[in-house]
């Protein structure tokens, strides 16, 4: 049976996004001080002006204007027409101390006892539809604006683009059964639509933005990515498939001066794009302590391990605490009937129990989530990422520069494959 889904994305320019990006960078330079730093920390952006919140508990000292600028001059808002420019632009800070009653909950002695630092729910989810795990969907729609992003930024085609953009992504899939009309997954057809629509210079028309569209944006996705290549030389030749380009006309007055910004407004764009579920919680600006961004990293890293060591072909893992209680309320999975092992999903999660420590140290310690790691995950999503070490700059007390290595994205590793097949007998 066919149907259709869709998934949408923002770029970094994204005011929601300048948020969250301001927001991790702040986290990761209190990171970079001190690995126990406790973080709560949200931005507003707004037409000139920038506001910084929240509660913290770090033994370093960071300069938050100079983060706060740099990380915006980094987006691409460095121009006074834009009307938010990272030289010119107002910055409030009003960051307090972590509540006392917060952190006797969540400090312990013992390390591994460290309690949760709220109550909720937090989702991972993985999928085989791709060879990242991710829904076709949402891997296609972030692709598209991080395109877009870099041609803005290598100033040689494009020239009018400017930061703010999203896509979204409609494609038509056909439910797929086993010889023994089981479930096991979905299978993608076509892409039915692509809307884009990013910010631009003035006198630029949609028919011109359209054009660059079909000859140099979609090719470069199509030739760098097998993914997408045979699905998006299709989509240029399908006469029933749609790409809408600036829907409305015109797309001048972008980012913050067209649409105030707030940290953890998109948490589907950061995650599964609506396939899955979400527990509710944003992620950018939160420390590790805070179960919100740690368990559902961990969610993530168990369903994508189940799924690459074949359990099934797609999995949603649900994991819930108390707040200043270590080991989690519930464990949950489902596997939509697509497993490929003789147990249920209950059997699944039992298994997985024993496989996975799920207790906030444990997460912390198994995804070493103490680094400076943050920032990265603030644009194109926090998950299907590839695990890399690399080498960021930060700034000391004295505005002295330092680096950190540092390994990115630890959760979608598949470092206890083996063990995980092991345990099914796969």
């Amino acid at each position: 049976m066919h149907y259709l889904f869709t998934s949408e994305s923002v770029s970094e320019g994204h005011p929601d996004k300048v948020s969250d990006q301001i927001s991790d960078a702040i986290l990761d330079n209190m990171l970079a001080q001190d690995e126990h730093a406790h973080v709560a920390c949200e931005t507003l952006c707004t037409t000139g002006q920038v506001v910084i919140a929240g509660e913290v508990s770090c033994k370093g000292w960071v300069d938050i204007q100079q983060i706060v600028r740099k990380t915006i001059a980094e987006i691409g808002y460095t121009k006074a027409e834009y009307k938010f420019e990272a030289e010119s632009c107002g910055i409030l800070t009003a960051l307090h101390a972590q509540s006392q009653d917060i952190n006797m909950g969540v400090s312990r002695e013992v390390a591994e006892e460290q309690g949760a630092g709220d109550q909720g729910m937090m989702f991972g989810y993985a999928t085989d539809e791709t060879d990242n795990f991710m829904p076709l969907t949402l891997d296609l729609a972030h692709t598209l604006v991080y395109t877009l992003a870099r041609i803005r930024k290598e100033g040689k085609q494009m020239l009018y683009l400017r930061p703010d953009s999203k896509s979204q992504v409609t494609i038509e899939y056909d439910a797929v059964s086993d010889r023994d009309g089981k479930p096991c997954g979905q299978r993608p057809v076509r892409i039915d639509t692509i809307v884009l629509s990013t910010q631009h210079d003035e006198g630029v028309t949609p028919e011109m933005i359209k054009k660059d569209i079909i000859e140099i944006l979609l090719p470069r996705v199509a030739t760098r990515d097998s993914r997408y290549g045979h699905l998006l030389h299709a989509f240029l030749e399908d006469k029933d498939a749609k790409l809408l380009v600036n829907p409305t006309g015109n797309f001048v007055i972008g980012g913050p001066h067209g649409d105030t910004g707030l940290t953890g407004r998109k948490i589907i764009v950061d995650t599964y794009g609506g396939r899955g579920a979400h527990g509710g919680g944003a992620f950018s600006g939160k420390d590790p302590s805070k179960v919100d961004r740690s368990a559902a990293y961990a969610a993530r890293w168990i369903a994508k391990h189940l799924v690459a060591a074949g359990v099934a072909h797609e999995v949603l893992v649900q994991v819930s605490y108390a707040i200043g209680v270590a080991e989690p309320v519930s464990l949950y999975v489902n596997t939509y009937g697509t497993a490929q092992v003789k147990a249920s999903d209950a059997e699944i999660a039992q298994k997985v129990s024993e496989l996975f420590d799920l207790r906030p140290a444990a997460i912390i310690r198994d995804l070493k989530l103490t680094q400076p790691i943050y920032e990265e995950t603030a644009k194109y999503g926090h998950v299907g990422r590839t695990n890399e070490v690399v080498k960021k700059t930060f700034f000391d007390a004295d505005g002295k520069s330092f680096e950190r290595e540092v390994e990115l994205f630890t959760w979608e590793k598949l470092d206890r494959i083996d063990a995980v097949k092991a345990k099914f007998g796969l």
